[in-house]
């Protein structure tokens, strides 16, 4: 709100100062024709060599003086905001992925292309659900839980919190699907952090799965907004089809 007042002070003073400036440059005008008018009858008919001297001089005084206020005055621009490229996002249409050697299945756009995680060729159940045309990807990351729950939520959570560096808020929102045993976090990383969304599901006894989403460019929350949000309403589709195999 304080914001918003300021501007609207901002731009009256324009307005005040460009009503102001407008009201010197007319008197000033006014005045200077007065003063030709005056020295026109003050002088003789039949001095019109002296006339016609006068009235050049006067005529030269009267553009320069009005050139010196015209260049003096000036209003204040307001600038203008940044801009960015329209994003014409897809139409929303999702298709099932199960991977019943990895035990979880759950539906995907079909914008989206799953692959397997090249990276770490030993962890067969790592896996990367690929945007081509937003230029970005969820990692997904499947660990066996074997008594160390605890540690894989703790490492879930330092990996969220690194971004807090660059991030303005991290809000959390637990995930419990009592139905399907599915729980877990979502981590909501607000501001120009690397990744803007991560989370972990479980069925808290045999099967832990990490994820995060990146994109290919450089963080900038204003441009990336609408792809974000686009994406992040895709993963809570995913979260709320997720199930065990």
């Amino acid at each position: 709100m304080m914001r918003n007042d300021s501007k609207n002070d901002q731009n009256k003073r324009v307005l005040s100062k460009f009503v102001i400036v407008n009201e010197v440059k007319q008197s000033i005008f006014f005045k200077l024709l007065i003063l030709k008018r005056l020295l026109r009858s003050y002088l003789t008919r039949n001095d019109v060599t002296k006339v016609s001297l006068q009235l050049s001089f006067l005529n030269i005084i009267t553009v320069l003086f009005l050139f010196q206020v015209f260049s003096s005055c000036h209003t204040d621009e307001m600038p203008k905001p940044r801009g960015y490229f329209r994003i014409d996002l897809p139409e929303k249409k999702y298709v099932s992925y199960v991977d019943s050697a990895c035990s979880f299945g759950f539906e995907i756009p079909t914008y989206s292309v799953v692959v397997p995680d090249k990276s770490s060729p030993k962890e067969p159940c790592w896996i990367n659900i690929e945007f081509p045309m937003q230029r970005a990807t969820i990692h997904l990351s499947y660990k066996n839980i074997n008594n160390n729950l605890k540690q894989y939520t703790e490492d879930t959570r330092s990996l969220a919190y690194k971004h807090t560096v660059k991030a303005d808020a991290i809000d959390e929102e637990i995930v419990i699907d009592s139905t399907n045993k599915v729980y877990g976090v979502i981590y909501h990383i607000a501001g120009n952090a690397a990744s803007s969304l991560q989370f972990y599901l479980t069925d808290s006894t045999y099967n832990f799965i990490r994820g995060a989403l990146y994109f290919n460019a450089i963080p900038n929350k204003d441009s990336i907004a609408p792809v974000s949000n686009f994406i992040n309403a895709d993963i809570s589709h995913l979260i709320e089809t997720f199930k065990w195999m």
